[in-house]
């Protein structure tokens, strides 16, 4: 038999040019994305794949419809994130966020510019709404020196060329984050900058009809993950000696086993360490009859963040009936907020009518009550009453935003904590919770 090369450089040959997102069948290419094991577990639960050009078209129109709409000359984007909200490529993207090496320019006629690793432009050549691919943008100290400020004029003379010709001079430039010698050699240049994060802050807010299957399919990318990572914790715990670090990487590994990219924080505590909240998973060994509690924050397939937060009871005894009562109350905390969710509703009724924690749990409750979320958390914040800021927030909730709903219950001097959060999606007429995964049933008190 013929073993042909155009077979063997294909994923799945049985499924022709491109796969169900619309993206090339060609396992050598550049274009990052799911692997076979997340596709195959997609197609099993029945989930519709996004189109991936038509996301990454929704995405670029609505940031070029937002530029035009303050009357910005253009958009300049540094933060890893927002580039690949503009582009959906990636370069290194951890190293990135504290080495600033890449850029993107959107100019109010959508004109589309990457300033990326001098040897990595072909990376975003996937996608044809990138025009041009350059470089030069790595304007921090480790990699310019004491001359910082050349690279810095030079570039800062790209964009007001390129202003110039696709934005009718118009100086008026929306920047997001950027190094000091870039900011003021734009300042020289005569540009007049506007506050960028706004902008992508408020453009990717509101979810296309493909970044919506996008982010189900993480979700469900990410819960089977998280699956794996508590029947390994059940199994290995009682055996007394499998540590905080163990259970953690386990999600680590089944996250790149589906095509995701990396996990934000280290959010995962056992037993005492779990009050108070926000220490970091370590060595400590789990014993028996004891809270795990864990907050997932992890980018997963397509990019997407799925941030939810479970507490699991492991052990052959029962919990204690406080450990149940704050359980009950996280959940019904969670639950009623969620019913506050719609379209049309303001941001502040969520602060002022959300659902009260004992007085016992406010010390130490959660930094919000709930924050929006998408490549990862994003905005909106909504806070608590006692943190509520008056116009901060003076906007209300639309179709296609997700928000995820946090509780924190953690007892005053306690020795435990209970941390939930679930994601759920605004729709046209309420609202639907994307997480699926269960409440551990004997914390909930239900066995």
């Amino acid at each position: 038999m013929n073993n042909h090369f155009r077979e063997n450089r294909k994923i799945d040959p049985s499924q022709g040019a491109t796969l169900g997102d619309k993206t090339p069948n060609n396992k050598d290419r550049v274009e990052i994305g799911p692997t076979k094991l997340a596709y195959s577990e997609w197609h099993k639960s029945g989930l519709t794949l996004p189109n991936l050009p038509r996301m990454r078209e929704y995405r670029w129109k609505r940031l070029t419809e937002h530029i035009v709409q303050r009357g910005y000359g253009g958009l300049l984007l540094f933060d890893p994130l927002n580039i690949r909200y503009a582009t959906d490529s990636t370069n290194m993207q951890l190293w990135n966020t504290h080495n600033p090496f890449r850029a993107v320019l959107l100019c109010s006629d959508g004109y589309m510019v990457i300033w990326d690793y001098k040897n990595s432009p072909f990376l975003s050549e996937f996608n044809p709404l990138v025009k041009e691919q350059r470089s030069g943008a790595d304007l921090f100290y480790f990699d310019r020196g004491d001359k910082i400020d050349i690279a810095a004029d030079k570039f800062s003379n790209e964009v007001r060329n390129l202003i110039a010709k696709h934005s009718q001079s118009n100086m008026r430039l929306a920047v997001d984050k950027i190094m000091l010698h870039g900011l003021r050699s734009l300042e020289a240049q005569g540009f007049e900058i506007m506050e960028g994060e706004e902008v992508t802050e408020k453009c990717r807010s509101v979810k296309g009809e493909d970044e919506v299957l996008a982010m189900r399919c993480a979700s469900e990318a990410c819960e089977n993950a998280v699956s794996i990572m508590e029947k390994e914790a059940r199994s290995e715990v009682p055996k007394g000696n499998t540590s905080e670090d163990d259970i953690w990487a386990i999600l680590h590994a089944e996250n790149i086993k589906r095509g995701g990219e990396w996990i934000e924080t280290r959010l995962l505590a056992s037993g005492p360490r779990t009050n108070p909240w926000f220490q970091e998973c370590g060595p400590r060994i789990v014993q028996n009859n004891e809270i795990i509690a864990f907050d997932t924050d992890l980018v997963g397939s397509y990019g997407v963040c799925v941030d939810i937060s479970r507490t699991w009871w492991i052990g052959d005894q029962s919990p204690r009936p406080d450990m149940i009562y704050a359980m009950q109350h996280a959940h019904e905390h969670i639950m009623t907020n969620m019913e506050l969710l719609g379209p049309g509703i303001h941001m502040r009724d969520l602060t002022f009518k959300s659902h009260v924690l004992d007085k016992n749990f406010q010390k130490g409750k959660y930094g919000c009550l709930m924050h929006g979320v998408g490549l990862c958390d994003e905005w909106p914040l909504i806070a608590y009453p006692d943190k509520f800021v008056e116009g901060a927030y003076d906007y209300v909730l639309e179709p296609g935003m997700v928000l995820c709903v946090e509780a924190l219950v953690s007892p005053e001097n306690g020795d435990f904590s209970i941390k939930l959060e679930d994601q759920v999606l605004i729709t046209e007429s309420g609202y639907e919770n994307l997480t699926k995964y269960p409440f551990d049933p004997r914390l909930m008190g239900n066995a």
